[in-house]
C-alpha cells in the first residue's frame, strides 16, 4: 500500500490560534482511525473492527500523514507498522481519545435522570435553612440526583448562568433580561435591625423615614439587598449614610450588635443577641425571591425535574 505525499500545502506548527484550530479540525476525525490501524497493524482488520470501508480507512491514513507532513506507518504489503514518529503520535492520540471517552461518560452521567447532576446557585441568606430544606424535600423522590451548590450574590450568579456554570439559581431581585427566564416564587419581609440599646429598640414598628439620620451598614454595591436598601430609603425620602459595607447578612447583624449602625435585612435563621428587629410599616419593605435560568438552553432530565419542583413551591418556598 505504497503512497506518495501530496504536493499540497501542509499545516505547520504555529502559535497562531486560527492555525491551531485548523489543525484540530483536520486531525480530529482521523484520530480514532489511526489508533485502530496502529493497534491491529493491519488496515483490512482495522476496517472490519471499526466497520468502515477499507478504502475509507486507507485514504484517511494517507491524508493524516499528508496533513502532519510525516510518515506514521511503514507499509509491508497488507500489514503496516508504526514508524518512530507514529509511536510518538500514538501515545498522545490514545491519551486524547481517553480524555474524550471520559468526558463523554461524565456528561452522560450528569444527564442521567436518576443519578444526574444539577448546578444550583442561591443567595447566602438561603444557605442555612431554605436550601437544605428544599434539597431534603426534592431528594425524597429523587434520592440519587447530585448537586453542585454555589452560594453567591445575585449578579455573580447571573454571570455564572450565562457562562454555563449554573443550571438554575435562586436570587433577588427577580431578574428581567431577554436572555433569561425568571419566575417569582416567594416574598420575604425585611426588617430594620438596630442595636439592643438603640433609641428605637423599644419599638415594634417603624416608618423607615424615622431612620433617616441613622448610620447604615449594608451589603456591597452589586448585591440585590444593597439595591433594595437604596431604593427603599429613596422611597422614604433620604439617602442612607453608609459607614460599613459587607458581603454577608449575618456579618452586618454583628456590626449592628456592636453599635456600628442599623441595617435593612431579611429575618435571621435564629435570633441574634444584641439586636432588635423592627417591622417596617412604610414604605412596604420586602424582597421577591425567584428562580432564574438561561432561555433556550435545553434541560437535562435532573435539571428539568428540579426546576419543576422549585416552581411547585411558589408561595411556600421560604420557611414560615
Amino acid at each position: 500500500m505504497a503512497h506518495q505525499h501530496s504536493s499540497q500545502a501542509r499545516l505547520s506548527p504555529s502559535s497562531d490560534t486560527e492555525d491551531m484550530a485548523d489543525m484540530s479540525r483536520l486531525l480530529a476525525p482521523r484520530l480514532a482511525y489511526f489508533a485502530g490501524v496502529a493497534r491491529t497493524e493491519h488496515v483490512t482488520r482495522a476496517a472490519q473492527e471499526m466497520r468502515v470501508p477499507q478504502s475509507t480507512l486507507s485514504r484517511a491514513m494517507v491524508r493524516l500523514e499528508q496533513d502532519l507532513g510525516v510518515d506514521l506507518f511503514a507499509r509491508h504489503g497488507r500489514t503496516v507498522s508504526l514508524t518512530p514518529a507514529g509511536r510518538t503520535f500514538l501515545t498522545s492520540v490514545e491519551r486524547a481519545l481517553g480524555e474524550i471517552r471520559r468526558a463523554a461518560d461524565e456528561v452522560r452521567a450528569d444527564a442521567d435522570p436518576a443519578t444526574g447532576k444539577v448546578a444550583f446557585g442561591f443567595l447566602h441568606t438561603m444557605g442555612a435553612e431554605t436550601v437544605p430544606g428544599l434539597l431534603h424535600a426534592f431528594r425524597a423522590d429523587h434520592p440519587r440526583v447530585r448537586f453542585s451548590l454555589v452560594q453567591n450574590y445575585g449578579e455573580a450568579m447571573i454571570e455564572r448562568l450565562r457562562a454555563g456554570e449554573l443550571d438554575l439559581c435562586l436570587t433577588s431581585p427577580v431578574p428581567d433580561a431577554p436572555d433569561l427566564v425568571a419566575r417569582r416564587l416567594d416574598e420575604q419581609k425585611l426588617r430594620l435591625v438596630v442595636p439592643a440599646d438603640h433609641r428605637l429598640a423599644s419599638r415594634k414598628r417603624i416608618r423607615l423615614a424615622e431612620a433617616a439620620d441613622e448610620t447604615f451598614v449594608t451589603l456591597e454595591p452589586g448585591y440585590g439587598m444593597r439595591r433594595i436598601t437604596d431604593d427603599l430609603c429613596a422611597e422614604a425620602g433620604f439617602k442612607p449614610r453608609i459607614a460599613f459595607e459587607g458581603e454577608e447578612a449575618e456579618t452586618l447583624r454583628g456590626l449592628v450588635a456592636a453599635g456600628l449602625g442599623v441595617a435593612l435585612l431579611p429575618p435571621p435563621t435564629v435570633p441574634r443577641p444584641g439586636v432588635v428587629e423592627l417591622t417596617v410599616t412604610a414604605p412596604r419593605a420586602a424582597r421577591e425571591i425567584g428562580v432564574a435560568w438561561l432561555a433556550d438552553r435545553p434541560d437535562t432530565p435532573p435539571v428539568a425535574a428540579f426546576k419543576k419542583f422549585l416552581l411547585s413551591r411558589r408561595g411556600s418556598l421560604l420557611p414560615t
